[in-house]
């Protein structure tokens, strides 16, 4: 796990909002402010152990009721899963628009700021809840990387 940046932003304080680029082995992932400053930026591995260094980072800098995660149903299951089970609501975030990375450029970090700015911004692809959730929270870890169900 790369040591996580604390950002330039505030102290810890109030609501942050996380933002997650997931890939099959490391996900990266930015929490803003309530205002969208950032607050802190960290690369995990895609594991249990990696989630659980992503929560605690996270409510370090502050509570987390609000996630936006790329790639929720593929590569991002077992950590929307993970993040649902500790009540935070989970949005599924479409990759950038063409014109945001012509600008900023394709990076993982600026994808995973993009997720947590929709959250913010509420220009939402859907979210999750009711029998989706319920469905997410059943399957283990195993069943979606193994392949072996498609979430």
């Amino acid at each position: 796990m790369n040591v996580p940046s604390p950002g330039h932003g505030p102290p810890a304080a109030g609501e942050v909002i996380l933002g997650v680029d997931t890939h099959r082995d490391v996900h990266v992932a930015v929490a803003l402010s309530t205002i969208g400053v950032v607050m802190g930026t960290a690369s995990i591995p895609a594991t249990a152990v990696g989630y659980r260094g992503l929560w605690e980072w996270a409510s370090r800098l502050g509570t987390v009721h609000r996630a936006g995660v790329e790639g929720s149903g593929s590569y991002g299951a077992a950590l929307s899963r993970y993040l649902l089970a500790r009540r935070v609501e989970v949005f599924e975030v479409n990759r950038p628009d063409r014109s945001v990375r012509r600008r900023r450029g394709k990076s993982d970090l600026v994808d995973a700021q993009e997720a947590a700015r929709a959250v913010l911004s509420g220009r939402l692809r859907k979210s999750f809840g009711g029998l989706i959730t319920e469905l997410m929270l059943c399957l283990s870890p195993s069943d979606v990387r193994g392949g072996e169900v498609s979430p």
